[in-house]
């Protein structure tokens, strides 16, 4: 396992498919079954076009999308990188219409690789609470007010 071609893939996924809207790129980098865990519910399509349709969709809610790649680590069979995305919300996602307000999240992915060089596993984790926020969406954060 060549664990510094793994860094550079995932690095040019961010840069293809998140940077440039290349979607397409997904395929050179997804096995057909590989399984994504994420902390929300989702209904992704499996494999790349699953992948490629999640970014498409995040590309149209904000395709002012600025993408910046902080950090790469790996081991093995894993990398992980966090990132940093802005852009300006105007187009919908998830159930938010667009408010046309700019905003910047970070986030972590962790992607394990076979021995193919192909991810077959990612773990998805993303400041949607503070994404959120920043759109003005109504968010619970901690403890209710005092009411009295």
């Amino acid at each position: 396992m060549d664990v510094d071609a793994n860094k550079r893939l995932v690095v040019r996924f961010y840069e293809e498919v998140w940077a440039r809207g290349n979607v397409e790129f997904a395929e050179e980098v997804f096995a057909d079954d590989y399984v994504r865990h994420d902390l929300r519910q989702t209904q992704a399509a499996p494999g790349a076009a699953g992948q490629a349709r999640i970014a498409e969709s995040f590309r149209e809610a904000f395709p002012d999308l600025q993408w910046r790649v902080d950090l790469v680590l790996a081991e093995h069979d894993l990398v992980a990188a966090r990132w940093t995305a802005s852009g300006t919300h105007t187009g919908g996602w998830s159930d938010f219409a667009p408010t046309g307000k700019r905003a910047e999240f970070s986030g972590v992915n962790i992607f394990r690789f076979d021995d193919a060089g192909r991810v077959v596993e990612i773990w998805n984790h993303r400041d949607d609470l503070g994404l959120m926020e920043q759109l003005g969406a109504p968010v619970f954060a901690g403890a209710p007010a005092d009411e009295s």
